[in-house]
């Protein structure tokens, strides 16, 4: 078993968990800028994000000074320390690093009509520097940070006003950054925008009106926004096509992992059910059109997809060229109310007696990782790119200023000797990103010391710390891992 010559290895980062210096270069404030942290919650609590109000974020807003609180604001300065961290990366011997560029560093309100030209100067010194590392950009265009000012005025991605103003943002990023970015992505986990609609989507749940039966309308107001952005999804494709025709664009899929938790045909049928809805957002991207079956039971649960002229062909014209994945965790499904249910990534299932679960609840399937990509492949038969997986967990410092984390290792070794077994079976794929290669803010619990990376950040939850990196043991690991192509995980 073996990893294909120009296997890409790496991490993930995103903008607004990393980069901090949120008043910095002109930065307008997205919707994670109001995304708090509750000090002295149980760790293991399940807590997403937190709901948002009109009044809850002009509060926030009317302090823009206040870090403590609000940690994505400061994320762990990556802003300033992007050349010491890529340093560290390439010495890992990373060749690819995910990275997303915020749209608010360009576009402060997202309806300017010319570029910060700070911003720009900022992703073009990083992506230079990555260049000169030898390490591949994978950029994603969104990811969960729109513009807190969309947000505010039109629901952001519910009104489809929201579109040309995007495409002004893609169009600049080709423009600017096109020569030096080969592999692009849409939307982060554009799935997740039915789970945590103000994050992903920019929807503040009171200003959506009631459907006319007098119930709520969110739902109806995230499959609304969903659309719209596959809608942007297909036009950034073109474009790039159109601009950089050897370019790469993909989406990118919330990988729940959902297995049936009894073979009672009810629960089968369940999980089918589960599984129908996520992979609705693949299909629509790679295939080009929305599948039959999950329009008929989205009319059956009342939603209706705002088609206008145009759409159904833009789409079809238009699919992703690969298909990339974030996969943490499994979960199972169950008709029984009273099944016992555990935190994953954004979301809630059965709990699985026959897997381990990290300290925040998320259990723990490298088979399933094997069972996804094979999956993924047999269903759409295009190139697939793993880019995040990883375990948070908390990691102490030694006094001679060492971090060992053998369960850190232990968790990627397992890893990826499933995703070599899928390689060997046939599955075509580009490469992996762990999330992330560095601590930095969790997006689910707006904490630091759920700690994800090879390398450690000196800050607690409420932002004290040095900022000072060190290596962990798992990054010597993950090194030698790189230098055999996956070869060597002893």
């Amino acid at each position: 078993m073996a990893l294909p010559d120009g296997f890409l290895w790496g991490g993930a980062l995103a903008a607004n968990q990393a980069e901090g210096a949120w008043k910095e270069g002109g930065r307008g404030p997205a919707v994670t800028d109001v995304n708090t942290f509750k000090p002295g919650a149980d760790p293991k609590q399940y807590a997403i994000h937190h709901v948002n109000t009109v009044e809850s974020i002009r509060a926030a807003l009317a302090d823009p000074d206040e870090l403590t609180y609000y940690p994505k604001r400061r994320g762990i300065d990556f802003y300033h320390r992007y050349p010491e961290d890529l340093a560290l990366f390439a010495e890992m011997g990373f060749t690819v690093l995910r990275v997303s560029i915020a749209w608010t560093r360009l576009y402060p309100t997202g309806e300017e009509l010319e570029p910060n030209e700070e911003g720009i100067a900022f992703y073009l010194g990083l992506f230079e520097e990555m260049r000169r590392l030898g390490i591949e950009p994978l950029v994603t265009l969104a990811h969960y940070d729109p513009p807190l000012h969309l947000a505010l005025k039109n629901n952001a991605w519910v009104d489809r006003g929201i579109l040309p103003l995007f495409e002004r943002f893609v169009r600049t990023c080709f423009e600017r950054f096109g020569h030096l970015v080969t592999y692009w992505l849409s939307f982060n986990e554009i799935d997740g925008i039915i789970r945590h609609p103000f994050t992903s989507g920019g929807i503040i749940e009171e200003k959506v009106p009631p459907l006319a039966n007098g119930e709520s309308g969110l739902e109806q107001a995230c499959y609304t926004a969903l659309h719209h952005q596959f809608v942007a999804s297909a036009a950034a494709t073109k474009l790039l096509h159109e601009m950089f025709p050897e370019s790469q664009m993909g989406c990118m899929l919330t990988m729940l992992t959902t297995y049936p938790n009894t073979c009672h045909p009810d629960d089968v049928a369940a999980t089918q059910e589960k599984e129908r809805l996520l992979y609705l957002c693949t299909d629509v991207q790679a295939d080009g059109a929305y599948p039959r079956l999950a329009l008929n039971l989205l009319a059956r649960q009342g939603v209706t997809i705002p088609f206008e002229e145009g759409d159904a062909e833009l789409l079809a014209a238009h699919p992703v060229d690969y298909i990339s994945f974030s996969y943490y965790m499994s979960m199972t499904e169950s008709v029984n109310p009273d099944a016992e249910r555990t935190p994953g990534n954004t979301i809630l299932g059965v709990k699985n007696p026959f897997l381990p679960s990290s300290e925040w609840g998320w259990q723990i399937d490298p088979v399933g990782l094997r069972i996804s990509l094979i999956d993924l492949y047999d269903r759409y038969n295009k190139p697939l790119f793993i880019v995040e997986n990883g375990l948070g967990m908390r990691d102490e410092v030694t006094p001679d200023g060492r971090i060992h984390d053998p369960y850190r290792i232990d968790y990627f070794r397992a890893h990826f000797e499933e995703m070599i077994r899928a390689v060997d079976e046939g599955v075509d794929l580009l490469g992996y990103t762990s999330w992330s290669p560095i601590d930095f803010i969790s997006a689910s619990t707006s904490q630091i010391t759920k700690r994800y990376g090879f390398i450690h950040v000196d800050m607690d939850d409420l932002g004290n710390g040095t900022l000072e990196r060190r290596r962990k043991d798992s990054f010597f690991w993950y090194q030698k891992v790189i230098a055999s192509n996956g070869a060597d995980l002893s």
